[in-house]
């Protein structure tokens, strides 16, 4: 069966999380990515495990190739790889691809149907357009830290990197709406998405709220604000899981299933807007009831009666879940020397893509010399752009082992 883009070719200038992620999505749905890093290697590369691990992520399957884009040589290169090309995605420091001869407006005039997408931390046109920006300035900036955290604390930024791993799905939804329009009418596109924005929309409901009130929402810790209980977290003699039941007949259901159904009928808690003003009696009648049982007995008497909960999980927790293991969302993938590694697929299933797998992410170089060969370079050629530094190959022997390249 035929992946949603196989035959199409994407070029990723992409560095860290939010472009590479994007491409890497596209090439889970068939698409060839060829992955562009400065002969020194993409930024991600020098900061150890982490680094490793979103490389991991977020560069399966690429073929990648190592440029000096500073040299009108590797300038060429670069634009003879898009020249067959279908998409360019790229996150670079604003201004740097327009100063190498490769922005969005450069590349569209010769290219006009191609789609450019520029991945930014604060959009293209306002005053801090040249501005570099990463996940945390961007939770900073956009509210979501002012409202994560206790009440009566220091505001608290989210667990992960919320805003690059979103604003990847974002690029890449942009990506395929671009380029459905390109199989209809022939003519490219390009896609601008920000982390600002992104960090903006995720809080959707919570904006809502305050365009229409004009009330600054506030930290309230792990419940809801407007709902109670909601998001509210009831320790368990050996652990804890978070409990949602703000609906009246629910909040009575999770009342009745704890044996405490007088709770229901009481005044403080009748209501949601009563349980809201009454949130720390509310918890401090409910969470004495948990503590008395396991997580798992809590998790199957409020599951097997229709009561929203999950268990808060460790990583090696949420891993061994039969739910996670049924997802299929780790899988293997093999490094250039044939060692296999554990790693995250896309969360999405397509019939047409009935499983993720492969090689893992390239070595510096790995394909520069293979890619370079499909161009149209000899060996020669090759060499004598090696030895100038213009582009950096990796060599790999038929025991996996790497060699270094010709000079």
């Amino acid at each position: 069966m035929t992946k949603p883009l196989e035959g199409v070719r994407v070029i990723d200038f992409g560095q860290f999380i939010a472009a590479p992620a994007a491409a890497q999505l596209l090439g889970d749905m068939g698409a060839e990515v060829i992955k562009i890093e400065p002969v020194n290697g993409e930024s991600a590369r020098a900061i150890g495990v982490p680094g490793q691990a979103m490389l991991n992520a977020y560069s399966r399957n690429k073929r990648g190739v190592a440029l000096d884009l500073k040299d009108p040589r590797g300038q060429r290169i670069a634009q003879e790889l898009i020249a067959g090309a279908d998409i360019v995605v790229q996150n670079l420091r604003p201004g740097v691809m327009q100063s190498l001869g490769l922005g969005a407006q450069t590349i569209r005039c010769r290219h006009p149907g191609i789609i450019y997408a520029t991945v930014s931390g604060f959009g293209l046109h306002g005053p801090s357009r040249l501005r570099a920006g990463l996940d945390i300035a961007a939770q900073a900036e956009s509210g979501i830290m002012w409202v994560t955290g206790e009440p009566d604390r220091e505001p608290q930024k989210v667990g992960f990197q919320v805003v690059d791993s979103t604003t990847a799905y974002v690029c890449a939804q942009a990506i395929l709406g671009a380029y459905i329009r390109r199989l209809r009418t022939g003519h490219g596109d390009e896609v601008e998405v920000s982390l600002l924005e992104v960090a903006v929309h995720l809080q959707a409901p919570n904006w809502g709220t305050y365009l229409l009130t004009g009330k600054e929402p506030i930290r309230t810790g792990n419940g809801q604000p407007a709902l109670a209980p909601a998001a509210d977290v009831m320790p368990t003699s050996d652990g804890a899981l978070v409990v949602s039941a703000y609906s009246d007949a629910h909040f009575e259901r999770l009342c009745r299933l704890l044996r405490r159904p007088e709770l229901a009928l009481d005044e403080r808690f009748a209501t949601n807007g009563a349980r809201i003003r009454h949130r720390p009696e509310m918890l401090g009648e409910l969470r004495p009831e948990f503590a008395t049982m396991t997580t798992d007995e809590a998790m199957s008497l409020l599951a097997d009666n229709g009561v929203v909960a999950g268990r808060i999980n460790t990583y090696g927790r949420a891993m061994a879940s039969p739910d996670v293991e049924a997802s299929g969302i780790f899988i293997n993938v093999t490094d250039v020397a044939g060692h296999e590694t554990t790693t995250l697929g896309s969360p999405w299933h397509l019939g047409s893509v009935p499983e993720l797998s492969g090689n893992g992410a390239p070595e510096l170089g790995q394909h520069t010399a293979e890619v370079l060969t499909e161009l149209g370079y000899d060996s020669e050629a090759i060499r004598t752009l090696e030895a100038a530094g213009v582009v950096h190959s990796l060599e790999v022997d038929r025991t996996g082992a790497r060699v270094a390249p010709h000079r």
